[in-house]
């Protein structure tokens, strides 16, 4: 199965650590985040990612060459960012034949069961899946409310004034049909330009396992007090 690892933003927030390092890279009890994600990807029978990269693209190249966890990597440089939807977009052909794609954040921290939201995913008959979890701060994040059967009723990306504070936790699991709710222009966001036109007809899986935004200075060093570690799947 394949996987999109979003990993081209700029870290701004963690400087100065990002200063040399990309964000993706940035160590988690001595462990960089790219690797963590990869180790995840294994456990739970994802075997091609494809990492895209900005900002010290040669700094992943050089850690991937030794860091590949024995999977199929491929890394793509956007010298003009595309967007969490342009990437996608520019990169569809290398999922145009597969049932489903994942669609990972590269600054979230988890190590939540993909096995079994991506055996929820396909019990349903839904464009996408989005992996959803509470926040304390919803005026930052793409809040969704959900209805009783788990469909996404209503999406919105960092709203004034916050319906909830169930957010999208930056895991998605795509059909390649979600290319046809795609805006064909450059840069386009998965959170405004995409998930609001798939209100609807995508599900709702809520995370209960450990999960972090680590882009700021003050998440980063929580997750590095609170960080349980990559666990062995538990799905049946």
């Amino acid at each position: 199965m394949k996987a999109f690892l979003l990993a081209a933003g700029t870290g701004e927030r963690l400087r100065p650590l990002t200063d040399t390092i990309p964000k993706c890279l940035v160590p988690i009890q001595s462990v960089p985040l790219l690797s963590i994600w990869l180790e995840l990807c294994q456990l739970h029978g994802v075997d091609e990612v494809l990492v895209n990269t900005h900002a010290h693209c040669d700094v992943v190249r050089s850690y991937l060459r030794e860091h590949r966890a024995g999977m199929n990597v491929h890394i793509t440089e956007e010298e003009v960012l595309l967007g969490s939807a342009g990437t996608l977009l520019a990169n569809r052909n290398w999922v145009r034949s597969e049932r489903d794609f994942w669609v990972f954040y590269g600054d979230v921290l988890t190590n939540m069961d993909l096995t079994r939201m991506l055996k929820f995913h396909r019990s349903r008959n839904h464009m996408a899946t989005i992996g959803v979890y509470k926040v304390p701060n919803p005026k930052q994040c793409g809040i969704v409310t959900v209805d009783q059967e788990g469909v996404v009723r209503e999406f919105t990306e960092k709203p004034a004034n916050p319906s909830g504070n169930l957010a999208f936790a930056g895991v998605l699991l795509a059909t390649p049909a979600i290319f046809s709710v795609m805006p064909h222009r450059i840069p386009a966001d998965i959170g405004f330009d995409v998930l609001p036109n798939l209100v609807g007809r995508m599900a709702a899986y809520p995370i209960c396992e450990y999960l972090f935004d680590i882009g700021s200075p003050t998440s980063y060093q929580h997750a590095q007090l609170t960080w349980p570690g990559v666990s062995v799947p538990t799905s049946a």
